[in-house]
């Protein structure tokens, strides 16, 4: 295997020290939080009696005795484990197996709490669907819940999907001084083809297809356990954990309910174990999250065009471990990154075939001989991040890794540096008088890059899809839809508007959405400038635009304007937002205050 530490890209650099220098006041002092919360032997030693005879009050009285002699570490199992949400049902079994694996190399694990995990795909549409983004950050409390007994010496995270692995991870930084490893479920095996569900969707939109026509495309799609296939936040989670070194090697994209499935679970459990404070090989997560981790979790996202929803997550996780970067630092590394990938929705394969065609390690191995990412990262193996050029196997039934092929199995859904698909990443920083935004160019074709169109200003999704109804956005436009930010109505992704958009275009229409929204992760064929900031309802330019307002998004100049003469704009009031339209119904009154305190989109949206 060819390694690279000693051949980093100048760029990469560049932004590695940028954001260095940025957050040296804050990851210093993360860094000593960290360091006077570390216990020299078990977590358990700062317990009364009481304490820790409620803590394993409920264990078997094995358990019971390795706990009270304090040798034995004990993991923690924090788990988003329900059985309604496909990617997280392979979870129920994990605790058993873990506790297995640990007790044969000494050590125990208790099942410290359970995590909310909703669904974006249940929820898209739905008034629930206002709660998603927030739930990141219930999810990042509820974890510092389960690890606040002070009982435990490593952890083990169970999550999947869109808000639930970037909410473990808030929450887990925060006990950085402990070890922690990620412990994914894997994808559902390939169903319908998606160009095929897409087409559905689109007749659907227009009214040639029937509801229960519908159903059955999207049912032979989403059709057992496993996460969606489709590259979107869920999928984009596991490939971050991987290069982030929060995985072990190749644990990304294997099958659920598999022998090596299973293998790689019980080995994550065994070197949970081996990390703690305990032995000699301690590796708590406020050391393997640092700069370069962070910068080759963006350099990961921006070469796999990856979910624009990270373009907050991401934000967030770096500042939960005193860390600061900005939609610069995507936007300078994407000029310099090439997309190595096409899984849709950037092209028709899912995440299956990229896995086999080469998968993870392929693609580490060739960032790494690029000098794109940074090789001397501490990842939860103990050592950089070569270790991930490598794939998990079963060798006489025990798991072993071994070389990634020399060659992609698919030209068409990977490639190698030398010959990427795009010599630039697939997100692109837009600025101009409508304020800062971001848009996902790997999925667009190039004569959709600069769209020059009247303004439709709407308050909500529904009203957008009425007009398509009507036939009233049959002509080039640019759809504008505002209060949709965080503090307006907790920024509901608007995937339910990519059918009627792709209709419109594919019809010829050049047309785009400009929002201080969000976007699914699975979008991206339509020009989206989204996450505008600030939002509207924090007085953001996006509410001074009126119908007819000719606007250009320009994803080579980087820009998005409003051609409006300036003294014009200057004068025009804001809207007024209906305050009351969001605040109640499917538990929205239980997220007020969440809503009250977060912070803009390039913020990450965070409201702790």
């Amino acid at each position: 295997m060819t390694t690279t530490s000693q051949k980093i890209h100048t760029e990469l650099r560049a932004v590695t020290e940028r954001i260095r220098d940025r957050s040296a006041p804050d990851r210093g002092n993360y860094l000593q939080r960290m360091d006077a919360a570390r216990h020299r032997g078990s977590a358990r030693t700062g317990l009364s009696c009481t304490n820790l005879a409620h803590g394993f009050a409920a264990s078997d009285q094995g358990d019971k005795e390795a706990l009270k002699q304090l040798r034995w570490p004990n993991l923690a199992i924090v788990s988003a484990y329900n059985d309604m949400l496909s990617a997280h049902q392979p979870l129920e079994k994990y605790p058993a197996l873990i506790k297995r694996a640990a007790r044969e190399v000494g050590a125990v694990a208790q099942f410290a709490g359970g995590v909310p995990a909703m669904c974006d795909g249940v929820t898209q549409g739905q008034p629930g669907m206002e709660l998603s983004l927030f739930s990141r950050d219930v999810i990042a409390m509820a974890t510092g819940v389960a690890l606040s007994h002070n009982m435990f010496d490593s952890v083990l995270c169970l999550g999947v999907c869109d808000k639930i692995v970037p909410g473990l991870v808030m929450g887990s930084l925060a006990f950085g001084h402990l070890p922690v490893i990620f412990v994914p479920a894997g994808p559902m095996p390939s169903g319908m083809p998606n160009k095929e569900k897409a087409r559905i969707r689109q007749l659907y939109a227009e009214g040639k297809a029937s509801r229960d026509e519908l159903l059955e495309s999207e049912s032979a799609s989403y059709h057992t356990a496993g996460t969606c296939t489709f590259y979107g936040t869920a999928n984009s989670n596991q490939m971050l954990m991987e290069v982030m070194g929060l995985h072990l090697p190749g644990a990304a994209f294997i099958p659920p309910n598999t022998p090596l499935r299973a293998a790689m679970t019980a080995v994550a459990a065994q070197r949970a174990a081996r990390i703690t404070a305990l032995g000699e090989e301690y590796l708590p997560m406020s050391r393997t999250i640092d700069e370069k981790a962070i910068v080759n979790a963006i350099v990961g996202l921006l070469a796999t065009g990856g979910s624009t929803n990270h373009t907050m997550h991401l934000v967030a996780m770096a500042r939960c471990a005193g860390i600061k970067i900005t939609w610069d630092d995507f936007s300078d590394l994407s000029a310099v990154v090439p997309l190595l990938t096409r899984i849709y929705p950037n092209g028709s394969a899912d995440v299956n075939r990229f896995h086999i065609s080469g998968g993870m390690a392929f693609l580490i191995r060739e960032l790494l001989n690029a000098g794109l990412l940074h090789a001397d990262t501490m990842t939860v193996m103990g050592g950089g991040l070569n270790a991930y050029a490598l794939e998990p196997w079963l060798n006489d039934g025990r798991l072993a890794w071994r070389e990634a092929p020399a060659a992609s199995g698919d030209l068409d859904v990977l490639r190698p540096a030398s010959n990427p698909f795009s010599h630039h990443g697939g997100l692109q920083l837009l600025k101009g008088n409508l304020g800062r935004a971001v848009i996902k160019t790997s999925a667009m074709k190039a004569e959709h890059h600069v769209v020059e169109a009247p303004a439709v200003v709407f308050d909500d999704q529904e009203e957008v899809i009425a007009a398509f109804k009507a036939g009233k956005l049959s002509r080039d436009c640019v759809v504008v839809v505002r209060f949709q930010g965080p503090r307006a109505n907790g920024m509901p992704e608007l995937h339910g508007l990519t059918p009627s958009l792709g209709s419109l275009q594919s019809k010829g229409f050049h047309v785009a959405l400009v929002t201080d929204g969000r976007m699914s992760g699975a979008s991206g064929s339509v020009p989206a400038a989204i996450h505008a900031t600030p939002e509207v309802l924090g007085g953001g330019p996006l509410g001074r635009v009126r119908d007819g307002d000719i606007i250009r998004l320009d994803c080579h100049a980087g820009t998005l304007e409003a051609k409006v003469p300036e003294e014009t704009w200057r004068q025009r009031n804001l809207p007024v937002m209906n305050a009351t339209k969001n605040d109640f119904g499917c538990g929205r009154e239980l997220f007020g205050s969440l809503r009250h305190a977060a912070g803009d989109a390039e913020a990450g949206a965070i409201s702790l």
